[in-house]
């Protein structure tokens, strides 16, 4: 072969070959460093990667890959059945990890499976639900439980108070937004991601009106870690009533996520008055 013709079939070829083995090793490193990272790190780069997901700055493929990688790092830092404390921005866990049904906290303070919207809970579809690719519309695997609010100001019609939502179980603060806007296109609004190490999963509480905790952040059951509201964009308009929605996401043994009905944990879950 020529020498013309190699440098304009073979080059290229191989170039694009070089390429893609020195991203694939940087990729590798790049994970690989994850299991050193601190608690907090991980905190940020799931924010940071989460983030990213929600305005559609990564491929589904990278997302996926990287969200992996956190949740095996995470895995590996809390070995059931009692965490430990990684750094010096988590408090201890002391309390008892042990998840029989009935140890969940109804995430509503003063409410109770009544308001959970539905019958039985059949707002939950997790068909067609891919947390990687914000494109993907239509599914809904979650549950959405109701305040009393008919004026629509994030107030307890008849406390006259906000309503504290409460971490279910007890875990690590992953992931926060507080910072949306009305006209903001983002669906969640002010959210947080925890992090469960005994079920090795993640609880979402999304549409807040205030937020009280910090990535990095130890919460145990039944602690407030913010108030109902509004934000979101569908949450947001009119026509939809005060709620939360939550939804789980059970970690998979190749460190992906499955949506899983938390509707049998909210029935047995303790409630607060």
């Amino acid at each position: 072969m020529a020498a013309s013709d190699f440098v304009r079939h073979r080059l290229p070829c191989l170039i694009a070959v070089w390429f893609l083995s020195v991203q694939i090793a940087s990729a590798q490193v790049r994970f690989s460093n994850y299991q050193e990272q601190t608690v907090y790190g991980l905190c940020q780069d799931f924010q940071t990667l989460y983030t990213q997901i929600r305005e559609q700055r990564i491929a589904p493929d990278s997302a996926r890959a990287r969200f992996s990688a956190i949740m095996q790092a995470l895995k590996n830092r809390y070995p059931t059945p009692v965490p430990v404390q990684a750094d010096s921005l988590m408090s201890a866990a002391s309390d008892s990890l042990a998840k029989p049904a009935a140890s969940f906290v109804f995430p509503l303070r003063g409410y109770s499976a009544p308001a959970i919207g539905g019958t039985r809970g059949e707002g939950y579809r997790a068909r067609g639900f891919d947390l990687f690719d914000f494109t993907v519309q239509g599914s809904h695997p979650a549950q959405d439980i109701f305040v009393r609010d008919r004026d629509q100001d994030n107030i307890d019609d008849r406390t006259g108070q906000p309503v504290d939502v409460l971490a279910m179980s007890s875990g690590l603060v992953i992931g926060i937004e507080t910072a949306w806007q009305p006209g903001s296109e983002y669906r969640g609004g002010n959210w947080i991601w925890i992090y469960d190490p005994v079920q090795h999963g993640l609880f979402y509480y999304a549409h807040n009106h205030v937020v009280d905790v910090l990535p990095g952040q130890w919460v145990h059951a039944g602690q407030k870690i913010a108030e109902v509201g509004r934000t979101g964009f569908n949450a947001f308009k009119t026509r939809s009533p005060t709620h939360l929605h939550l939804m789980y996401l059970r970690i998979l043994s190749n460190g992906l996520p499955e949506p899983r009905n938390p509707y049998d944990w909210l029935v047995a879950a303790q409630v607060v008055p």
